[in-house]
């Protein structure tokens, strides 16, 4: 049986970890995709859209735990990279 990941609470935490532990005795199956923002948001985008598409966006935002204007900002990120 694989171990489970040990909580870390600090950068310096989790590279001491990386740097010491076998990785391949932990289960990686819970593991999801992160992903960093490192641009800065200098522009803003203002749109009207019917009221019910905006509470279904907001209701599938909050389904995966991140704010609507995120959400929004990260399906037009997919849609631009696809080919």
């Amino acid at each position: 049986m694989k171990r489970k990941w040990p909580e870390l609470t600090s950068d310096e935490d989790a590279e001491r970890f990386v740097e010491e532990a076998d990785l391949t005795e932990y289960d990686f199956s819970q593991m999801v995709p992160v992903s960093f923002e490192f641009e800065k948001k200098a522009a803003a985008l203002n749109m009207r859209i019917p009221q019910s598409l905006l509470d279904a966006v907001k209701a599938k935002a909050a389904a995966k735990g991140v704010p609507f204007t995120r959400y929004v900002r990260l399906l037009i990120e997919q849609d631009l990279a696809r080919p």
